[in-house]
């Protein structure tokens, strides 16, 4: 039986999936493809540092409201309002997991076309039954199987440390914005602080910002904004990953009950959700040196 297609459905130059011909279609809640539909499209998978098991464990520690994750997704949402123009963006989240961001652009600029991505599988088929009219698609960065010059924005919240080779996952992200679109980039900060967190996380690095700059303009993006997320923070977070180097060479499960209580004993500080929202206050008129994560905002030049 034949999938009917809704008059205001949306266009894009979906990509073929593995072994079709066909391309898929968008039908407003789901994908059309001959006479299937299906809740998510799954291209090729990859060997990103993330499982299924990291993403229902960081949504039992931190959930949605730990307030540094909520302070990204909100810094975010602000690069979104200021550089995505037009009355119809196509804006992409790579790295979607339990789509917080993705419900906040929702509601935020309601006359974007959503698109989630995430290497995993298990979280999209969950999120597909939770925000079912964003078009969701799993796919590795550095393979990444979407046309060129295809979405205005391109949002990655502390993905590129995930990923072997982040230098093409970049290239990959130049290569599907439209002349004039831009990246939100948001990577954990300090080489020298990787810790057990780190190791648990499956981070394959951290980053410095003039590091990220160079990674970014290698892929000829230019970057318009630059800082550091967690600037007063930043004396107790270092007090922190130097401490949990200890942790290094234990064993997996003593490993992760460190990075657990890490994560719940700081989720709902009424100090440190303070200092943070001061900080991103006053960050609208500075820039900050150092920081618990490297910012940075870039465009695809015309």
């Amino acid at each position: 039986m034949k999938v009917r297609l809704p008059k205001e459905n949306l266009p894009y130059p979906w990509p073929p999936l593995p072994g079709r011909s066909e391309r898929p279609v968008w039908t407003g809640k789901g994908f059309c493809l001959g006479d299937a539909w299906m809740p998510i499209l799954q291209y090729e998978g990859g060997s990103s540092g993330w499982t299924e098991e990291l993403t229902f464990f960081h949504e039992e520690t931190a959930g949605e409201d730990h307030f540094i994750d909520k302070a990204s997704r909100e810094h975010a949402l602000e690069q979104l309002h200021k550089y995505v123009k037009g009355r119809s963006p196509v804006i992409l989240e790579v790295g979607c997991s339990s789509g917080f961001l993705l419900r906040s652009i929702r509601e935020n600029m309601p006359q974007a076309f959503l698109i989630g991505a995430d290497c995993v599988s298990g979280p999209l088929l969950h999120l597909a039954r939770r925000i079912p009219d964003v078009a969701l698609l799993q796919f590795d960065l550095s393979r990444c199987p979407l046309p060129d010059g295809s979405v205005d924005a391109v949002v990655l919240l502390n993905v590129l440390e995930h990923i072997e080779k982040d230098q093409e996952a970049v290239n990959h992200v130049y290569r599907i914005l439209r002349s004039g679109g831009i990246a939100v980039l948001e990577v954990p900060a300090g080489p020298h602080l990787y810790d057990v967190y780190d190791q648990v996380l499956m981070h394959h690095r951290r980053y410095s910002l003039p590091a990220l700059r160079r990674l970014v303009e290698a892929a000829r993006l230019r970057p318009l904004e630059q800082s550091h997320l967690g600037f007063f923070l930043y004396p107790g977070f270092w007090w922190v990953k130097r401490r949990n180097r200890g942790f290094l060479f234990q064993d997996g499960k003593s490993q992760r009950g460190v990075v657990a209580q890490n994560i719940t004993r700081t989720r709902k500080s009424v100090l440190l959700t303070f200092l943070l929202r001061l900080e991103m206050a006053l960050g609208r008129w500075a820039s900050y040196p150092l920081g618990i994560r490297c910012l940075m905002t870039c465009r695809k030049e015309i």
